[in-house]
């Protein structure tokens, strides 16, 4: 029975992944390299990348911070 299901999984979802290759590109992507304005896109998206990792870094700072003061207690 998991057999059968499991392989009408796999038929369902590649006619599924079929059928997503048909359509064409975004064309906003196209607009956006035409204007130039695909670079403020990669910097802002750059920035909150850079951003969340250095909040990561100090969250993991003080979370270790914490963590030596309760065992030491």
């Amino acid at each position: 029975m998991i057999k059968k299901i499991l392989s009408l999984v796999f038929v369902l979802s590649a006619l599924f992944s079929s059928a997503q290759e048909t359509a064409t590109a975004p064309e906003m992507a196209d607009t956006f390299r035409s204007d130039g304005k695909i670079y403020v896109v990669i910097t802002v998206i750059g920035m909150i990348f850079v951003a969340l990792v250095i909040f990561l870094i100090v969250l993991e700072r003080k979370v270790n911070k914490l963590e030596k003061q309760i065992n030491n207690k």
